[in-house]
Formats: C-alpha cells, structure tokens, sequence
C-alpha cells in the first residue's frame, strides 16, 4: 500500500501533464502559409469555433483560422479579448479560390448564419467581443456588404434593423493553436456547445422566413 500510494500520485501527475499538454490555451497557432492566387476575406460571427467550422464547408474556401480582429491592443489573447475591454472580436480569416467562389457568395453566406439583428452579441454568447462584423479591405468589398445588408433589409424578412457593421481592416491576430480546427478536434464538445448556443434554432427559424421573401438563406453543397 506505500509503494502504491507513490505510484498513483506519479501517474496522476503525469496524467494531468499530458492534458495540460492537448488542452493548453495559450500555444501559438501552426498556420500553413498563404498560398499563390489564395484571396483572404474577414467576419465576426460570434463564436469563432461556430464561424469557422460554417465556412470551411463552402466550396473554394480552402482553409479558416479563428482569431480577433477589430480592437486596440496588440497581440490579444483569449482572455483578454474575453473580457470585452480590448475592443476585439472574435473573427475569423477565410482563404478561399476567387476562380471558384466570390466574394459576394462569402457575404451572402456569412449573413446566411448569424443573426445580423442581435446588438449586443450572438445567441447566447453576449458581449462586445462577439458582435458581428465585416472586415472589408477594399471599397469593392464595402459596397459589397453594403448590397447585403440593403437586400436583406428590403426583403422585409427580419422583424428588426441589421446591426452588423461594416468596418475597415486594419490587422487580424491569429487565436491560439487550442481553437483552431476545434469542431474537429473537439467534436463532442464543439457539438454540445454549438446545441445549445441556439444557433441553429434561430437559423431553422429564420432561413424558411427568407425563403418566402426571395433571399433565401445560402447553404453549403
């Protein structure tokens, strides 16, 4: 029994390395260069788990990192950017084939899976780091989104005014390697999450409202 009691307590500690080791927070993302003819585009969805998993299923995009983008500070981190004082969002990068699918398709797609009309978050995540928001890099891309935003409010299909904003990109901060690719590498627990963030409630809810109103919401292949 003394020469058991030792042994747990190693093999505890060593089980709690190995966790901290696959769940740590703050090791820095392994990203794969920007490949030739690859064009980026940026959005805040919410949660960034959620945004990202949704575009990595459209067709052309190739990859989609989570990260902040929009606030003040330097070098953001997950717990900074939590504490809704930096003035980030969680965002996301999407690399996508411009040969394959448009910019515009991005934006009719990224409308199509949040809710534009929530001004203080998204579903049940609340807070400033989790508005939505387009990240536009080019006049083109602006009135891009500015097209959107007048077709969907036109349409009549939402009960209150898009507040999703349009603003400038200045710089996108890539989030720790832990959230990166997480509906993958955390499937059950990306999935209980995104059950139970209403989010797909909203968008079985919303998206048939659409459809009556000719902009109907746009759904990977």
């Amino acid at each position: 029994m003394k020469l058991l009691l030792p042994i747990l307590t190693i093999a505890l500690l060593a089980s709690s390395v190995f966790y901290w080791r696959a769940h740590r927070y703050d090791e820095p993302a392994r990203l794969a260069p920007l490949e030739s003819g690859t064009a980026t585009a940026y959005f805040a969805g919410g949660c960034f788990w959620c945004t990202e998993s949704d575009f990595e299923k459209l067709t052309g995009v190739s990859a989609v990192i989570s990260g902040y983008a929009g606030g003040t500070t330097t070098d953001p981190t997950y717990t900074s950017v939590s504490s809704h004082t930096t003035g980030h969002l969680e965002a996301v990068e999407v690399r996508y084939d411009p040969s394959i699918v448009s910019y515009e398709t991005l934006i009719r797609y990224f409308f199509s899976h949040i809710d534009p009309t929530d001004p203080t978050g998204q579903f049940v995540d609340q807070g400033d780091s989790y508005l939505s928001a387009v990240f536009y890099q080019s006049e083109t891309e602006k009135m891009i989104g500015e097209a959107e935003i007048k077709r969907l409010t036109d349409s009549g299909a939402y009960d209150r005014p898009l507040v999703t904003t349009l603003r400038p990109f200045t710089v996108f901060y890539p989030a720790e390697e832990y959230h990166q690719d997480y509906s993958t590498k955390n499937p059950a627990r990306y999935h209980y999450y995104r059950g139970a963030s209403g989010r797909d409630q909203y968008l079985e809810r919303i998206c048939p409202i659409r459809a009556t109103k000719n902009v109907p919401c746009l759904k990977a292949e």
